[in-house]
């Protein structure tokens, strides 16, 4: 058999032995699912930054977010199939190296246009990094103990890297330059490569691995207008509260009363031609999947009933926390006037817990099964998430905003461990990487809902705040209501994260069966000769 030390090796095959680098290759996998998850939020931060040195207007602004997220959602499964049928091994080490260079690119970008190509780039890439990184986990950690410590790692990552992406973006905008945001993604990725070339094995899906060309091309397109509808719904929602607040502070400023209500982001005609575009396209795409003999999304890998609870239990927990850390990062630096890095430091409870319980959860899924410590774990993070909707203008870190977020992190560490290993357990080696990528799409998915629905309640609580308290007969200082009417639209949003959670966590309790005796599932350890 071919050493692993060519990235051209041969599959591995099944023996009775486990891989014996497969800790190393944990290691490995680790560093750069850890930046695929940081750059989803470390430019977030230094948005104002990158704007002001590009010449970029705050019509556009939006895309150096959403070029990322577009293509990210969009190859998702592409992405998986290739890690499936071209090596996993290969995909891996390619998405990884291409990170590198788009990152690179973005770092010295003289222009928009340049940016925006490089965050669609690093997002094309990231969708090869993420769904192999995952895969590769699935077949290197068969024994149930050691996979749940696997998934512990990848959980605690999944969990915590948002925030240690604030944190991270705080620090490089306001002692370096944002430029450091895309150049800190150099070493790590580039480490990763020269590593996995000698520790991590090859992998790839046993027999037929013909492609399935249209339904990669249905999908895609799909879910990146989806992502793409939803993202101009939240942006809408927000660009209407800011004109419609600074129009409000002059009336005001005037004695008029007579406020302008923000026009709904979902009344963005052009919104919903691309949601209901992109759900008529995924709707053909599964018409076709059921019909093709080379499926890209095997439908039975949806319709497993355990499955198919944690892929919606991942939408609903994608669409909650995404909430949690754009309003929060929000709060910190526009109502408690927190500079970059310390809104970032500030974040950081959110990791502390994820790191405590993705420790306990990968010493308790072999012993107690998923479902039960997705149920707590939905149930932490909603409780964490609804203590938060109780922060005021002048709510101090320590009384709401630590345990809030400590609440919130010990539930994502105890939801993140089994329902990475409950989404993967029994796909098998033909599937693992079309799985993963499943697992990625729907979070990514319900990351771009979540923005949409949350930012429009906030709006929505923000304006009728501020008309209430500005109609009313007493003066009001137009200042202060404004930033209590903030305060009003992230508690809001926060107390619906917070429902979104707890339905995540009433999806698990009703859909999944698994018990701690069906996660090995039977899968034989990948052996390296």
């Amino acid at each position: 058999m071919t050493h692993p030390s060519s990235p051209s090796a041969e599959p591995v095959t099944p023996a009775s032995e486990p891989y014996e680098k497969r800790w190393l290759a944990l290691g490995v996998i680790a560093m750069t699912v850890l930046l695929v998850i940081l750059d989803a939020t470390i430019v977030n931060i230094a948005l104002p930054a990158v704007s002001a040195d590009l010449g970029i207007s705050a019509a556009t602004q939006q895309w150096i977010v959403t070029a990322y997220t577009l293509t990210f959602g969009g190859f998702l499964l592409l992405g998986g199939r290739i890690a499936d049928f071209w090596g996993r091994k290969r995909t891996y080490l390619v998405g990884a190296a291409g990170f590198a260079i788009a990152s690179a690119l973005g770092g010295i970008a003289q222009n928009e246009g340049m940016l925006f190509a490089a965050r669609a780039l690093q997002g094309v890439f990231g969708a090869l990094l993420a769904p192999a990184s995952l895969a590769l986990l699935t077949v290197l950690f068969t024994d149930p103990k050691e996979r749940a410590k696997a998934f512990g790692v990848y959980g605690a990552i999944a969990g915590g890297g948002s925030a240690v992406g604030l944190l991270l973006g705080g620090v490089l905008t306001e002692y370096a330059d944002w430029r450091w945001c895309f150049w800190v993604n150099l070493p790590v990725a580039l480490l990763a490569v020269v590593l996995a070339i000698p520790i991590v094995p090859e992998s790839k899906a046993p027999g037929d691995t013909k492609y399935d060309i249209p339904g990669a091309v249905l999908i895609t397109l799909g879910l990146a207008a989806i992502v793409y509808g939803f993202t101009r719904v939240a942006e809408a929602s927000q660009t209407n509260a800011g004109e419609a607040q600074a129009a409000n502070g002059q009336i005001a400023a005037q004695g008029g009363r007579d406020f302008v209500t923000p026009a709904s982001g979902w009344t963005d005609g052009l919104a919903w031609v691309f949601i209901v575009g992109g759900l008529v396209l995924v709707a053909l795409f599964v018409l076709l999947e059921l019909r093709t003999r080379n499926p890209l999304l095997p439908m039975r890998i949806v319709l497993d009933r355990n499955r198919g609870g944690a892929y919606l239990t991942s939408t609903l927990v994608g669409a909650g926390l995404i909430g949690a850390f754009f309003f929060l990062s929000l709060y910190f630096q526009q109502v408690l006037g927190y500079e970059p890095v310390v809104a970032g430091a500030a974040s950081l409870p959110t990791t502390l817990g994820v790191f405590i319980s993705a420790g306990a959860a990968s010493a308790l899924v072999p012993r107690v099964g998923p479902k039960p410590l997705m149920v707590l774990g939905g149930l932490l993070a909603a409780a964490g998430l609804f203590t938060m909707s109780f922060l005021g203008v002048d709510s101090g870190f320590w009384a709401l905003a630590f345990p809030g977020q400590l609440l919130l992190g010990l539930g994502l560490g105890f939801t993140f461990v089994p329902l990475s290993n409950l989404a993967l357990v029994g796909a098998g080696e033909h599937d693992a990487g079309a799985a993963s990528a499943m697992l990625n799409a729907t979070q990514q998915v319900g990351a771009s809902i979540g923005t949409a629905v949350l930012a429009s309640l906030s709006v929505g609580a923000i304006s009728a705040y501020s008309a209430d308290v500005l109609a009313s007969p007493t003066p009001q200082d137009p200042a202060a209501v404004a930033l209590q009417a903030q305060v009003e639209g992230y508690t809001t949003a926060f107390t619906w994260a917070a429902a979104l959670l707890v339905l995540g966590a009433v999806a698990a309790a009703l859909l999944i069966k698994a018990t701690k005796d069906d996660l090995p599932a039977g899968d034989a350890p990948v052996h390296v000769g």
